[in-house]
């Protein structure tokens, strides 16, 4: 019973994008007509069949000859012989001397009625390694997966729907809004599918169509706040700051506890004018935030507001509070310098545009700075 372990490199395989592949010689060959056991090991304690094959064409070859030849690894996969040539070196250190022989062999996958072995969910164990592929950030991968998937169901608007996130994450926008109108025909009464085509738009810089499509979702249900959040970030990004405040106070009449709609709300009330108000929530976004990266934006946001009010020892108890998490960010330090060529501290301004220069010799606003404190001194 030979079995074939298949790593994330393999992805072609697993999909049926090529059913063509290369492995060192077995102790046992392979020959034509033989059963493959074909496993996905993309994580070292997990080993789980993915489908049953047939072995339909064998030859075998020394690796001299194979990485010689200028057809076969396009065949397999590869852009030339020299990227075949250093995967099989990674692989098979000690098996790449001239006339050590490899096998090249091409196989069918069978039906799950012609497995002889258990038979499993296919879809639903490629589902979840697809899913892996998405949390590491293996967007291709993860949306090959999806699509062989899709191959076992070609009307389920969930796959669909993740294939377009996979591509929107891959700046394929247009393939990515393709699908979720796909979905949207399986389910037209899935407002996060209308959601998900506007924040596309969005991220190609189109908020009016972003917009429309909000529209829609909006429709289908105005109470639910994910609608409502993006609405908010949609209008900002239309510079409507009213309109966009309007629908970050209703996600927080439904649901108060999202530290995200307490900080946008603080960044529309600031553009607004209204600095105290920001402050506030600022302060309540600082309470429900559990992440530390979003932590120090927000604490950087609310020194920001304190600058402008002219608080500057509070806006420097911030900045310090954003440093402990982000210590080498140079807006912040050299926000905080501000603050403390406001207080006529110039000394310690200097410190701060000094550490932003050590990090980024070239920062345009730590060099004139540093040179006004330095005319001060």
């Amino acid at each position: 019973m030979p079995i074939l372990l298949l790593g994330n490199k393999d992805i072609d395989l697993i999909s049926g994008k090529r059913n063509i592949t290369i492995r060192r010689l077995w102790k046992q060959p392979l020959y034509r007509g033989d059963r493959l056991f074909c496993y996905w090991n993309i994580l070292s304690k997990e080993r789980e069949k993915i489908f049953e094959a047939e072995v339909t064409k064998v030859k075998i070859l020394p690796f001299k000859e194979i990485i010689s030849n200028s057809e076969l690894p396009h065949k397999l996969g590869y852009k030339n012989s020299k990227e075949l040539e250093k995967d099989l070196k990674k692989s098979y250190p000690n098996n790449t001397k001239d006339n050590d022989e490899f096998q090249i062999f091409e196989f069918k996958k069978l039906h799950v009625t012609q497995w002889e072995g258990s038979a499993i969910n296919q879809k639903n164990m490629i589902i979840k390694k697809a899913d892996i592929l998405f949390d590491m950030g293996e967007y291709e991968q993860s949306s090959l997966c999806y699509q062989a998937a899709l191959e076992y169901d070609p009307d389920d608007a969930n796959l669909l729907n993740r294939i377009g996130d996979n591509l929107s994450r891959l700046g394929q926008f247009g393939d990515a809004i393709k699908n979720y109108k796909k979905a949207i025909k399986l389910q037209p009464d899935n407002e996060y599918l209308y959601n998900n085509i506007a924040l596309v738009y969005l991220n190609k810089g189109e908020p009016d169509n972003a917009l429309k499509m909000s529209n829609e979702a909006f429709k289908i249900n105005p109470k639910n706040t994910t609608i409502l959040y993006w609405r908010g970030i949609i209008y900002e990004m239309l510079n409507d700051f009213e309109e966009a405040l309007k629908y970050f106070d209703e996600v927080l009449e439904l649901d108060d506890t999202d530290p995200d709609v307490w900080n946008e709300r603080g960044t529309l009330l600031n553009m607004l004018g209204k600095s105290e108000e920001a402050l506030i929530s600022y302060d309540k976004s600082l309470e429900l935030c559990l992440d530390d990266t979003k932590d120090s934006n927000t604490w950087a946001s609310k020194g920001n507001t304190l600058l402008g009010l002219q608080r500057y020892d509070e806006a420097i108890e911030c900045y310090d509070n954003a440093l402990k998490i982000d210590d080498s960010n140079p807006i912040i330090l050299n926000n905080k310098g501000v603050a403390y060529m406001e207080l006529d501290d110039f000394q310690s301004a200097i410190e701060c545009f000094t550490k932003v220069l050590v990090m980024y010799p070239n920062n345009p606003d730590a060099q004139v700075l540093q040179e006004v404190c330095l005319e001060n001194l």
